[in-house]
């Protein structure tokens, strides 16, 4: 089946809950029903790297297409800029938490009930049929493929913000969080640990 193009904010129906979407205004493809077999639940390709800017389109999104509210938001710190604590968002605050232990390619949403919703982020600068291709792709079935097979796939080519080691390497600190000494490196086929 083909996913759904939305061009405008539509209610979410019993019905069209299991039916993968793609918003093609904010860039985004989503999953509405999280399989925990997959590594990510869909793309995102933000138009750039500026947290403040880019993420309260994002909750709004989300929050609209799975009919459930953020609460926080859990980034990598070296691949996002002007990262704020909180976001304003409809009747609340969303938390925000930057890691270095976590995949700089993914990006999470946590909500007060149900799973988490991770999203690979396609980088601002790539090209548009590559983004296009990622964006089609993971608004398939993509079970069991992890995020370098995904990127082989669409023909995305490495993320240039990304520094060599930045993925691997521990976390010496956390916000919020107190301090990490040693985290365990996540694999190729595991979902990213969720943000507390």
């Amino acid at each position: 089946m083909a996913p759904t193009l939305l061009s405008q904010p539509a209610p979410l129906s019993a019905a069209s809950s299991a039916i993968p979407r793609v918003d093609s205004a904010l860039r985004l493809s989503l999953h509405p029903v999280p399989n925990r077999r997959a590594v990510v639940d869909g793309a995102w390709w933000p138009y750039s790297r500026d947290a403040t800017a880019e993420l309260p389109d994002l909750i709004a999104a989300v929050d609209r297409l799975l009919d459930r509210a953020t609460l926080r938001i859990g980034v990598h710190r070296d691949t996002w800029q002007n990262i704020p604590r909180r976001i304003p968002a409809r009747g609340r605050q969303v938390r925000i938490g930057w890691f270095r232990h976590t995949d700089p390619r993914v990006i999470t949403l946590i909500f007060a009930a149900g799973e988490p919703v991770v999203l690979l982020v396609i980088p601002p600068g790539t090209a548009a049929g590559a983004a296009k291709a990622t964006l089609k792709l993971t608004a398939q079935n993509i079970a069991g493929m992890a995020v370098d097979d995904m990127l082989t796939l669409a023909s995305l080519p490495p993320d240039p913000a990304l520094r060599a080691g930045t993925a691997g390497s521990p976390a010496r600190g956390e916000n919020e969080g107190g301090s990490v000494i040693a985290q365990e490196a996540t694999g190729a086929g595991d979902r990213p640990p969720v943000p507390a």
